[in-house]
């Protein structure tokens, strides 16, 4: 009896050890290929593509939305928010592609610049298909920049029985214009989270295109996509100083700047709630203030439609947790004609895209 004790107990030991090395391997391969993007200051250039127009009239449209991958419609909860399911099947994951894409189509005769966040290249979750394409046949005559924020090569999470990781991941942001940008910027955020959390998150950032006004500045349309799971808001609050700054600055040179997308955080003096009372357990609700924004910008949110929806369980009306995280900010010289939430059901993406026109002064 001692002898089979002796045997089992050296068995536990051999799999504690050789899990703990399985372990330790992966987060040494995870650190070893893991992104590290130059800080805000290294910028790099990214564009492909023509379009017919070199310069903005005196109007503009914009259009705002995260497609979340084309992989959170609205039949999908979503492991990370508190839900069950790591992905799509390919057949849901290709009806919400063509989804997004069939609907961005109607939109393209409406709209001068799409400023696409969650967009995929290249990740086990999107079944490696490279999105991007796919969404440019359908609007001829535009551009497009992109700028990576999201490159893991392996998410081990979630654990579990069966198990079936994350795995590969490779998007970021995607914007589309009408009308050829001067240039166009991947612009890193500061901060983030600590090692190893940081291994498997995104590494944040804006992106940037740049045209010239016919007074010879310049206007910059700023795609963005903030920080998600920062329960405190540390990590938020570093990013807004951060663009703050940075466009406190281009104001001062006399250009004009609308920085639109998902800022995982609702907009000043708005109730998180508004939607929805029913806050889904773990979601921190938070907010910007008015001392976060460049100075004198103008927050413009459609207050009647949610944008963002619960991701715990799969989309119910009427029961799911909705708020509002998708909007603008621009800067003086610029008025807003219009605002607009397009309400879509949720059916392809966790989120509804937002329509903003302008008058450029």
């Amino acid at each position: 009896m001692n002898s089979m004790l002796r045997r089992i107990f050296r068995l536990l030991g051999f799999l504690v050890i050789l899990l703990a090395l399985t372990f330790g391997g992966l987060l040494l391969f995870s650190t070893l290929t893991d992104y590290q993007p130059e800080p805000g200051s290294e910028e790099t250039e990214i564009m492909e593509g023509t379009a017919a127009v070199s310069s903005p009239g005196d109007t503009l449209s914009l259009l705002i939305w995260n497609i979340g991958y084309c992989g959170l419609g609205a039949e999908m909860d979503f492991f990370n928010d508190g839900g069950k399911m790591v992905r799509a099947d390919e057949a849901q994951a290709e009806t919400y592609l063509q989804g997004v894409s069939s609907f961005l189509s109607t939109m393209k005769d409406s709209v001068d610049v799409l400023m696409i966040q969650e967009i995929d290249r290249n990740s086990k979750r999107s079944y490696f298909k490279d999105q991007i394409p796919v969404i440019a046949a359908q609007l001829p005559g535009f551009t497009w920049s992109f700028a990576l924020n999201y490159d893991v090569k392996f998410v081990p999470v979630p654990f579990g029985w069966p198990y079936t990781p994350y795995g590969k991941t490779l998007g970021g942001l995607v914007s589309y214009s009408k009308i050829t940008p001067k240039s166009a910027t991947r612009v890193q955020f500061p901060g983030g989270f600590g090692w190893p959390t940081k291994l498997y998150m995104l590494d944040r950032c804006a992106l940037e295109l740049r045209y010239t006004l016919s007074s010879g500045k310049e206007l910059i349309l700023v795609n963005t996509h903030n920080t998600a799971y920062d329960a405190t808001g540390e990590i938020k609050k570093v990013e807004m100083e951060f663009m703050k700054s940075r466009y406190d600055a281009e104001v001062a040179k006399g250009n004009k700047v609308i920085i639109g997308g998902d800022w995982n955080q609702v907009p000043p003096g708005f109730d998180s709630q508004h939607f929805s009372r029913n806050v889904s357990e773990g979601y921190t609700p938070q907010s910007l203030t008015a001392a976060m924004l460049p100075k004198d910008f103008t927050v413009s949110y459609d207050s009647t439609l949610a944008t963002n929806r619960s991701n715990v369980t799969p989309y119910v009306a009427d029961s799911t947790y909705t708020t509002l995280i998708d909007y603008y900010l621009s800067s003086p010289g610029i008025e807003v004609l219009s605002v607009r939430g397009i309400d879509l059901k949720f059916k392809n993406s966790d989120h509804q895209p937002v329509m903003l026109k302008v008058v450029l002064h």
